[in-house]
Parts: structure tokens; C-alpha cells; sequence
């Protein structure tokens, strides 16, 4: 876990600040158990007194929360981004969808941009172990945690443009893309063919930011984003059809 010793100033306002750094900074997620009570003030070299107080203070500004027999979580910062209204309106028009692609792929390619250009050794190698595990997922049948891996991997590169704005923003959209919101991403892997042109995408992207290559890396986001709009659009398009020849093929039965 990341909790350093607290050196300096009045304790639980110690305490505080650095839980609160490292949510901030996304290190600490939503819905991550903290450690026990012991073990942190251990790892933080702070008493039980404090700690306590700096909890309090914490689950006070909601960005705590205890459950009952569990433990203490990171509370879901992110759950109020949007209005269960406008999460509706989003799943219910096609519009959503391209917008949605569209503005990923401007945040995107700038994250991949700054992340070649700010993220530390360490950031990088993240990215690789992410894409490694990717790859590695590759030659399995079910495309199901290639998917999830598909996600993690932009998250890391975003995590990695060292812009907590960014981080939380995009975050709180690949929420609603794991909850189908905007398309359902086991879509996108169905077909080899299609999971093979993702992977060779995904390896582009994080060749160039391993090579610390701004520009090249922003160009390979923006190639992958148009392929994926562009999967949706053959998606949508062969659906339409298929209704239609249903609805012509049932039509065609009752002629009999």
C-alpha cells in the first residue's frame, strides 16, 4: 500500500492530507478497502488517536465511508459525475455514442501525448505490463478479459498524463462504458479478425509512448479511436439490417 510515515505538524492533519493526496492522484480508488486500523497507524507511524480523528474528518467530506463489519473504503467520488437522467439519455440515442467516441479521442490523445512526454520510468512500465497481460489474454477464446484489460490500459495511460482532472473525468466515463451506457464492449472483440487489428493498435500506442514519442503516440489514440468509431458504425448498420430482413422474412411466411 502507498502510506508513508507522517513526520511533520499536527497528525491527523497529516493524515488527512496525504489520504486525500492520494485519492487525488487516483492511486487510492473507489471502493478500495483501506487497511486495518492497526496496520495503518503502523505504515504511518501515527497513533490510533489520530488516525482515528483524521478518518473522521475524511468520511465528514465524503471521501470515506465504513461499512459495518468490513472495514473503512474509499467512497465513490465519481458516482454523482452524472445524473441518473442523463445516463439515460446517453444509453437511449445513438448520437451519444459518437460523441462519446469523439471525446475520447480527443482526451485520449492527449493523455498518450503528455504521458510519452511527463510519465515517469515507472508509469511506463505500467503501461507495458498492462499491454503485456494484454497480449497475453489474446490467444485466449472468451475475449472477456482482454476487454477489461482494453480498459485498464487507456486508464493507465491516462493515470500516467499526470492531470488529476483528466484522471477523475475519464474515469467516471469508463464507468459508464463498463455499465453498457454507451456500447457494449464485448461487441468490439466478437470477431478474431477485429481483436487482432485492436492488439496491433494497442501495441502502436504504447511502442510510441515507451519510445517517449508525443506526436506518434497522440496519432496512434486517434488511429484506434476512428477504427473503433468506425466498428460501431458497420455495428449499427449491420443490426438495422438484420431487422429489416427479419421483418421481411416474417412478412414473407404469412404470405403462405
Amino acid at each position: 500500500m502507498p502510506f508513508e510515515k507522517i513526520t511533520a505538524g499536527k497528525l491527523s492533519q497529516a493524515v488527512t492530507h496525504q489520504i486525500e493526496e492520494l485519492i487525488l492522484r487516483g492511486i487510492l480508488r473507489p471502493g478500495e478497502r483501506l487497511p486495518s486500523e492497526r496496520e495503518l497507524a503502523e505504515r504511518m507511524g501515527v497513533s490510533r488517536p489520530s488516525l482515528r480523528e483524521a478518518i473522521a474528518d475524511l468520511q465528514e467530506k465524503g471521501l470515506l465511508t465504513s461499512r459495518a463489519g468490513a472495514g473503512i473504503f474509499v467512497a465513490d467520488v465519481l458516482g454523482n459525475a452524472f445524473s441518473p437522467a442523463l445516463v439515460s439519455l446517453f444509453s437511449e440515442h445513438d448520437a451519444a455514442v459518437f460523441d462519446y467516441v469523439a471525446f475520447r479521442r480527443d482526451m485520449e490523445g492527449l493523455a498518450a501525448e503528455r504521458a510519452a512526454r511527463l510519465g515517469s520510468d515507472t508509469d511506463l512500465r505500467v503501461i507495458q505490463t498492462i499491454y503485456d497481460k494484454m497480449a497475453a489474454a489474446h490467444t485466449k477464446r472468451n475475449p472477456t478479459d482482454e476487454a477489461q484489460l482494453d480498459a485498464e490500459f487507456h486508464l493507465s495511460i491516462i493515470e500516467a498524463s499526470h492531470n488529476v482532472i483528466m484522471l477523475h473525468m475519464m474515469r467516471s466515463m469508463y464507468e459508464l462504458l463498463r455499465e453498457g451506457v454507451f456500447y457494449n464492449r464485448q461487441v468490439m472483440f466478437r470477431q478474431r479478425t477485429t481483436r487482432d487489428e485492436l492488439l496491433n493498435q494497442h501495441k502502436a500506442i504504447n511502442t510510441a509512448i515507451q519510445e517517449r514519442d508525443p506526436t506518434t503516440a497522440r496519432a496512434a489514440v486517434e488511429a484506434h479511436m476512428d477504427f473503433v468509431k468506425a466498428s460501431l458504425q458497420d455495428s449499427m448498420i449491420a443490426e438495422r439490417n438484420e431487422e429489416i430482413a427479419k421483418r421481411r422474412f416474417e412478412h414473407e411466411l404469412s404470405r403462405d
